[in-house]
């Protein structure tokens, strides 16, 4: 069983992406489903297919799903929200901060990828192709599991002793009602999704990028973050690539110099992950034809459900009140190596190789001490954050 999540800003191709890479997939003779978690969804439109809340059959091997997320909370939380938003209420809180406050965060997404995992784990497929919301919204979704742990946990412990007192009245009153035995199953649940998630064997991260600045900026911030909670990446997407042998109109001959700035630039920064091209069509890429297209240009005669790097992109560990982050890149020849950090950003020079890393929330606001090649990894330092001044 493969779990692919393709991620990226908005407006770069993921769509396209993940339709045509499970169109692919299909075509090779696997039970593909392709599933879209944004709350706008546009994997009909890529598809050319009517797709509803429930896999809907499009061609032999080949299901599409558009989650109904709202509709997935209220199935699964609705009795338990009631029961926390009575307890808010009791303890004060008004009434509609209390139905607020009684969804746990984040629970719109741990609900989506609960779901993508009940139908991985159903044996129904032998792939799920997932079409992720926004990179910003899905590296939040992604983080979910451990913060809808740590805040369910702490749901559990109210008043412990006074619910071993209701339970059995609560249950005489409305014996139906299982809303006590829910919330620790949840966890449970959520717990083995974290482990699906981060297992190589079965889920794979793949980013998508155009060849422009802000687009690859927002890439590298979703590496470090999948990165830093051991989701693993095996490949990056260059989407909408100008064809080199148009000439002849000078717009066109700066907007390909641009481009090959910014392609050698996607190529030096993800090293040492596969990168895959796929052109800028001159054509509305719709339905499943076109998508199958894609899939070739992209994958050859490669298999997409194979797994293309194994191996972490960045590790970062604690040494007393130091951090360490470690960075493998395995073609760069070793010289000298220049540093800068600018706030969240460090810049890393190695001869002639240039890199430009986005650093986690808390490295940001640490000196980077040095930074050494040992063993085919770049090895940053970084120190204790500097005491804020006494006002």
């Amino acid at each position: 069983m493969r779990l692919i999540l393709y991620l990226g800003k908005g407006g770069v191709g993921k769509t396209t992406t993940a339709a045509a890479t499970a169109v692919r997939a299909s075509r090779m003779g696997y039970r593909t489903l392709v599933v879209s978690t944004d709350v706008a969804h546009s994997l009909a439109d890529a598809l050319d297919c009517q797709v509803g809340p429930s896999p809907t059959k499009l061609s032999d091997n080949l299901w599409a799903q558009e989650i109904n997320v709202l509709e997935e909370v209220r199935q699964h939380w609705g009795e338990l929200q009631g029961f926390v938003s009575n307890l808010l209420k009791r303890k004060g809180v008004n009434e509609v901060a209390a139905e607020e406050l009684a969804v746990i965060p984040g629970m719109e997404e741990v609900v989506s990828l609960l779901h993508i995992r009940k139908q991985a784990k159903e044996g129904n497929y032998d792939a799920v192709i997932v079409d992720a919301a926004p990179t910003g919204e899905t590296v939040r979704l992604l983080t979910m599991p451990e913060t809808f742990t740590w805040y369910a946990s702490r749901v559990m412990q109210w008043e412990t002793s006074t619910m071993k007192v209701a339970k059995p009245l609560i249950r005489a009153l409305v014996p139906a009602s299982d809303m006590f035995d829910t919330l620790p199953r949840f966890v449970e649940q959520v717990e083995a999704l974290r482990a699906t998630l981060a297992d190589p064997k079965i889920s794979s991260y793949r980013l998508v990028v155009n060849p422009e600045r802000m687009v690859i900026k927002e890439a590298q911030r979703a590496a470090t973050y999948l990165a830093l909670y051991g989701y693993p990446v095996d490949g990056v997407v260059l989407n909408r690539v100008m064809p080199s042998d148009v000439r002849g109109h000078s717009f066109i001959e700066q907007m390909q110099e641009i481009q090959a700035s910014y392609r050698a630039q996607v190529h030096d920064i993800f090293t040492p992950l596969p990168i895959w091209e796929a052109p800028m069509y001159a054509r509305e890429i719709k339905g499943l034809d076109d998508l199958a297209d894609v899939g070739a240009a992209l994958f050859g005669e490669r298999n997409p459900l194979d797994v293309f790097y194994v191996g972490k992109t960045m590790d970062i560990t604690k040494q007393g009140d130091q951090y360490e982050l470690r960075l493998p890149l395995p073609h760069v020849e070793v010289n000298k190596v220049n540093m800068t950090k600018r706030g969240d950003q460090l810049f890393i020079e190695i001869g002639n190789f240039r890199r430009e890393m986005i650093l986690p929330t808390m490295l940001a606001d640490r000196p980077a001490l040095r930074a050494v090649f040992r063993n085919g990894e770049l090895v940053v330092q970084f120190g204790a954050p500097a005491p804020l001044e006494a006002v």
